[in-house]
This record gives C-alpha cells, structure tokens and sequence, in this order.
C-alpha cells in the first residue's frame, strides 16, 4: 500500500489542498488563505504531486486549459461515470445539470448527477465549476459560489469591445 501525501499551494482563490499517492491524485480542495499555516504552505512537495501542483499554477496562469493528471478520486460507479462525463465540459463553457443528465442517458437522474456534482473529489481538475442552473443560476459548488464565479469569468473573460 503506498503512502498518502497531502501538499499545499496558494492560488488566487485560496489554497489548494491535494491529496494523493503514486496512485494518483486523490483530492484536490480549497481552503480560505488562513486554513494553513506559512510552514505547512512552505514544506516540499511530494514527487508524485509535483505535476498536479505545476498545472495548478498553469491554468492559473491561463496557459492551461485542461488537465493531464493521473487521478484517482474515490466515489461509487455513478458518480465516477458523473464526473467523467464533467470532463467534457469544454473550456470557457458551461453546460447544467439537465444537459448532464442527458448525456448520461437519464432524464430524471437530474438529482442523483446534482448530488454526485457536489461530491466531486478533484475541483477545479474535474470541472464541476462548469455545471450551472438550467436558468443560466450559478448553483451550489462546494469551493463557494464566489469561486465557482471567479473560476468562470477566469475561462471566459470578458473582452474589451471595440468602438471602431
């Protein structure tokens, strides 16, 4: 059995807090700036979550656009079959819960694919951020809706029209 590791790193939302193992990244979460202490934000990185760390900051950075990390989220089949689907859900787009649903092959599943949304082990990596209301609402994100807004204008910035 291999050892889990957990590392931190700022970015412009929070922290993020990964957990994972030679396995593969098992969490990525987001912490407010005062959850962890300089120390611990500061200790080294464990190899195997190097990569996921460096393509954090890409995409912050706005020269990434999706992920390509071994992953290795805990879930029941459904929801894993949930967040696979969450992987298509392109850049700067947005898709809802029904539209989900759809794809799945489930119309009335609309609750069930909500609920597996909001369980989604790895933010930001598998994009439940893209997912909004069928009325065009921001819904619930367990980072705070504040992020799920800031993570979309983040992929869709607003362009500065011209006048002539």
């Amino acid at each position: 059995m291999t050892e889990i590791q957990t590392t931190y790193c700022k970015i412009p939302i929070g922290i993020a807090k990964i957990v994972g193992d030679k396995n593969g990244i098992h969490t990525v979460s987001i912490l407010d700036d005062d959850a962890v202490s300089d120390e611990k934000l500061h200790e080294e990185t464990p190899e195997f979550l190097q990569e996921c760390v460096l393509q954090l900051k890409e995409y912050f950075d706005g020269k990434r656009a999706s992920f390509n990390l071994v992953v290795n989220p805990k879930g029941s089949s459904f929801q894993i079959k949930v967040w696979k689907e969450l992987l298509k859900v392109p850049y700067g787009k947005t898709s809802n819960y029904l539209g989900q649903s759809r794809a799945l092959g489930d119309v009335k599943a609309v609750r069930a694919v909500a609920s597996a949304n909001g369980k989604n082990p790895l933010l930001i990596i598998i994009p439940c951020h893209r997912i909004i209301g069928s009325d065009g609402s921001l819904t619930g994100y367990a980072g705070g809706i504040w992020r799920k807004k800031w993570l979309l204008a983040h992929e869709n910035p607003l362009k500065q029209q011209s006048l002539f």
